[in-house]
């Protein structure tokens, strides 16, 4: 499906949001039991975590966690990478179908601009009364990375901050439900770089070090350091000293975000909320490692997840310490969320429910594009016993130069061993040109290092796995059939970010009215010097007030303010 035929149909974002707001709004007595929602979201981490067996994982609250809740364990992002991955978990669509594909689109000086009628979540939550806040990072290519003025819509959150894990849920009015997006960047891939840096790439290193302040905090020194001889590598990495300092690392690093998670727990029960939130914790892709992050593998795109519910929200077959084995992707949390907030998700919404126990996906799907510097195109199908890879660009191999990702030491050590002729077959392999298709058996082969795609005893297998990924390639459309050349100049034409256009009012019995000539522009607006809040219908204003009011379509610039009277 192309991108004009995806326009065509999208839904057209209302001008006057009163009618779409009635719509989505509960009644008033279901509204005051509505739950508040949590979603923690650590960075960069596949299952490593104690709960989901993991026997050197240091998460002991995260394993309390999974016994007063349900285990996903078949839980997919739709990239194996963070910004295209948290585009397609706040939208509910897959990045490919609106522009957010690319890694990163800031990068290359422009924005995704998705179609008018596509909202994110959290804007969708605030306008049916929930109050939404969100820390230290944005990143959903429609944004900025981090949560600085003007930096994504305005619209989205309440509140969002660079202060680290702030719980502000206290920020809201008395008795109004919240949703929380509390990210842990303690976990990022950078963590696992060598604290001093290693030339020529110290530069990139230290702006990274100085960001993690911001974003991950300081690793609490009484926490157990993990022992690099307990470390078994996975068959696609070399055993070697560096290697295990490495994934060594990486293990501290989630013993610190489990300290972090625990520390909201604690305030949520401090605050006598626990048993009115349901808590949704879970990462943004695989490990920050070789040939997991960036990669469609499972040690890319599988991640751990944990969702409690409290007694009187829960539902039925969510039984308290059990594994739910169903296929999940991100683009089916925003429906899910907006299910338990009681709210209808759009049509624009690609993803299912899978909190209210509905049927079971046949396949998830994923992708890969641009990475950073390096151009690729990737699509993939995976159900419960297969994995299906084609590959746009077969000559690109996953282990090429990338200025970033060659922080880390233990890629250094592998290229390095490469050139040397000392990594073994299954080594080897990450570096040399994938082909055109890819088909593991995951049963026989889980860390996907054999390509059965050629071989006749998986023939009925490889057909069918064609057609999954061939008929989801139909529903959803795929805009990397344009250059990202041309993306760039449709959606930002001559380089230059579109202005949205002020809003206008209109004082009428009902209130005030505020309208956007930009079609799918969000609306936000406050009286005198208060907070910003979601326009959603006209506005009851007192004699005497003032009132001020922009507007914003995702990507483009923020309006100016217009003032009323």
């Amino acid at each position: 499906m192309t991108p004009a035929r995806f326009l065509s149909g999208a839904i057209a974002a209302p001008i006057v949001l009163a009618i779409w707001v009635a719509a989505l709004l509960p009644a008033t007595a279901e509204a005051e039991q509505r739950p508040n929602v949590l979603l923690l979201m650590a960075e960069d981490l596949s299952p490593r975590i104690g709960a989901f067996g993991d026997a050197v994982a240091h998460t002991p609250n995260l394993d309390r966690l999974a016994e007063q809740g349900v285990r996903y364990t078949r839980a997919f992002t739709t990239s194996g990478v963070c910004a295209p991955s948290r585009a397609a978990l706040m939208l509910g669509a897959h990045q490919i179908s609106f522009g957010a594909q690319h890694m990163r689109t800031s990068g290359r000086d422009y924005l995704a601009v998705p179609p008018p009628g596509m909202k994110a979540f959290p804007e969708l939550l605030r306008a049916g009364g929930y109050y939404t806040y969100t820390t230290s990072k944005l990143d959903y290519q429609f944004s900025g990375p981090l949560p600085t003025k003007g930096s994504g819509p305005f619209t989205i959150w309440d509140a969002a901050g660079l202060s680290g894990p702030d719980r502000d849920w206290r920020n809201r009015r008395d008795g109004q439900p919240f949703f929380g997006f509390v990210n842990f960047g303690v976990t990022h891939e950078s963590g696992v770089f060598a604290p001093f840096g290693h030339w020529p790439h110290s530069t990139t290193h230290f702006v990274m070090q100085l960001a993690r302040l911001f974003t991950a905090g300081p690793r609490p020194e009484d926490l157990p350091k993990t022992d690099p001889r307990k470390i078994v590598p996975e068959p696609y990495y070399p055993d070697t000293p560096t290697v295990r300092a490495d994934i060594a690392r990486h293990y501290d690093n989630i013993a610190a975000m489990d300290h972090q998670v625990g520390a909201v727990l604690a305030e949520l029960e401090a605050d006598g909320l626990a048993d009115e939130t349901i808590v949704i914790w879970t990462t943004d892709h695989g490990d920050g490692l070789p040939r997991a992050k960036r990669e469609l593998y499972d040690s890319g795109i599988r991640v751990p997840m944990i969702v409690r519910w409290p007694e009187r929200f829960r539902p039925p077959g969510a039984v308290p310490g059990s594994a739910d084995d169903r296929l999940v992707s991100f683009v089916d949390l925003a429906p899910a969320i907006l299910a338990l907030a009681g709210l209808d998700a759009p049509e624009s919404m690609q993803g299912v429910d899978f909190a209210a126990g509905g049927p079971a996906r046949e396949a998830v799907f994923a992708s890969r594009d641009r990475i950073d510097e390096v151009e690729d195109r990737q699509r993939a199908a995976r159900d419960r016993r297969f994995k299906y890879i084609l590959s746009q660009r077969p000559e690109r191999e996953g282990g090429h130069p990338l200025e970033f990702r060659d922080n880390l030491a233990m890629m250094r050590e592998m290229r390095g061993l490469l050139r040397e002729g000392k990594l073994d077959a299954a080594q080897r392999r990450w570096f040399e040109p994938p082909g055109r298709e890819r088909l593991f058996d995951l049963h026989a082969d889980p860390h996907e290092l054999r390509n059965v795609a050629s071989d006749p005893a998986y023939r009925a297998d490889l057909r069918r796995m064609r057609s999954l990924l061939a008929a989801w390639s139909e529903r959803v459309p795929d805009w990397s059939g344009e250059s990202e050349d041309a993306m760039r100049e449709r959606l930002w034409p001559g380089a230059e970010q579109p202005l949205t256009s002020a809003p206008s009012f209109e004082s009428g019995p009902e209130g005030l009215a505020i309208r956007s000539p930009t079609e799918g522009a969000s609306i936000g607006y406050r009286i005198d010097d208060g907070d910003w809040r979601l326009y959603t219908a006209p506005v009851v204003v007192a004699e005497g007030a003032g009132v001020s009011a922009k507007a914003v379509r995702y990507g483009w610039r923020e309006s100016e303010e217009a003032r009323w009277p």
